[in-house]
């Protein structure tokens, strides 16, 4: 009989459903188990992710610690590829006799993987202190809490309390050399006699480097983390099968909106993204330069998509010294502004299409600026879009109905909407959707 294939055991119900959530938002069937007795094993058969609340947050160590053992105990099996310690997104309850519980059960080979972050909550760790809505924890009410308070805000200090077994810290320093060095490192520690690694974390790129090097370690870990890092760790190790394909993502940026410009840079900070400018004079001067710069552009992403997931072509006009005057233009070519704008949204329409036509693992796409969507909707040859999700106010998520390209993912959003972090949002979003 099928089983689930991520396991998370969590000290309360809500905790639990909120990580359940983030699973179904990737089109994983999440179930909350809440009574072993009445379980039916039978029932679980079409589910990828079970999650079992333990509510044992507020009670004695060794009551916890003996709840969450027995429930890995029945809950565990070879093909769980994700095991999961779902703990308080402010470290309140027993996080080091729960953590304990589970690679007990589980046994000697496994290790703990700490990633306390939840990024759209505010909570972070740098340089191995919580921080929650930029205050370090103690400062803040977690500290006075009536049933379980938190009075210190290194983690890994209160694994270390908490825990019999040996902990280490991995800071931001060490996640800036990549998944091979931070893989590398992991199993240092773990050499050492390490059982459980706090690590520091702030952005979804860094819960996503942080997965990426545990898969590389080939250690057999258990997440122990408020949810974001279970959701990451399964989106990358339960891949559904029609899904396995490498999946690649394009985002195209003709806005010249200020907002546009904070937005883009915002990505390429938190993200790891190839970016190529588009020399957006360049499409204007001639029929020659036009199509070289189009050929130009396509061949950098081209030539590099191998080692990059996201890719993005932005108008250089996002920077004010670029902006284009338009009326030599309308003159010259004896047309109206829509004439001109036009001959430059439908090139970065030919850029897209052209990255897409050439590399088949582009399947999912970002548009910015109606212009350039209308256009690259129209040299894609689709109908439509079939609209599924609102992303966030104004940026809708949907597939293209018709034509070669049908299927492909795309968000599209007005250059001028959304804060700095809403185009981030919406490349991290299509990740969730296209598995990466």
């Amino acid at each position: 009989m099928p089983t689930p294939q991520c396991v998370v055991i969590a000290d309360d119900l809500t905790g639990g459903n909120a990580t359940g959530v983030l699973l179904k938002k990737m089109n994983y069937q999440a179930y909350t188990v809440m009574n072993t007795e009445s379980m039916d094993l039978q029932a679980l058969e079409d589910c990828d992710c079970v999650i079992y609340p333990t509510d044992s947050r507020g009670v004695a160590p060794e009551v916890a610690y003996e709840r969450v053992y027995n429930i890995c105990s029945l809950l565990k099996d070879d093909t769980v590829k994700v095991y999961s310690n779902r703990i308080d997104s402010t470290l309140r309850g027993n996080l080091g006799s729960e953590t304990d519980a589970m690679l007990d059960c589980l046994g000697e080979d496994y290790i703990a993987i700490v990633a306390p972050c939840f990024p759209a909550s505010g909570r972070i760790v740098v340089g191995g202190y919580m921080l929650v809505n930029g205050l370090p924890m103690h400062k803040t009410d977690i500290a006075i809490d009536p049933k379980t308070p938190v009075k210190v805000s290194e983690p890994a200090v209160l694994f270390q309390e908490q825990s019999k077994y040996k902990t280490a810290s991995i800071l931001m320093k060490d996640l800036m050399h990549g998944k091979h060095y931070l893989a590398d490192m992991m199993k240092a520690h773990v050499a050492e006699g390490c059982r459980i690694l706090v690590v520091d974390c702030v952005t979804q790129e860094d819960l996503d480097l942080i997965a990426d090097a545990a898969i590389t370690s080939k250690l057999k870990i258990v997440a122990v983390d408020p949810g974001v890092f279970t959701a990451t760790l399964s989106r990358k190790l339960i891949t559904p099968t029609q899904k396995k394909e490498k999946n690649r993502i394009l985002a195209v940026v003709g806005s010249v909106n200020p907002n546009t410009k904070a937005q883009m840079e915002e990505l390429w900070l938190s993200q790891r993204i190839h970016n190529v400018f588009v020399k957006t004079r360049e499409l204007l001067e001639s029929e020659e330069q036009r199509s070289a710069e189009i050929q130009r552009v396509i061949h950098e992403i081209l030539e590099v998509s191998h080692l990059n997931t996201v890719s993005t072509v932005t108008g250089d006009g996002i920077y004010p010294e670029n902006r284009i005057d338009f009326q030599p233009y309308m003159e010259k070519y004896h047309c109206s502004m829509d004439d001109v704008t036009d001959k430059i949204n439908s090139a970065f329409a030919e850029i897209a299409y052209g990255i897409f036509q050439a590399q088949p693992e582009y399947k999912g796409l970002y548009t910015s600026g109606g212009d350039v969507t209308v256009a690259v909707c129209k040299r894609f040859q689709t109908a439509g879009l079939s609209l599924s999700d609102e992303v966030l106010p104004l940026a809708a998520y949907g597939q293209f109905l018709t034509g070669p390209f049908a299927g492909i993912h795309i968000i599209t959003k007005g250059g001028s909407q959304g804060e700095r972090d809403a185009i981030n949002r919406c490349i991290t979003y299509l990740k969730e959707k296209l598995y990466i």
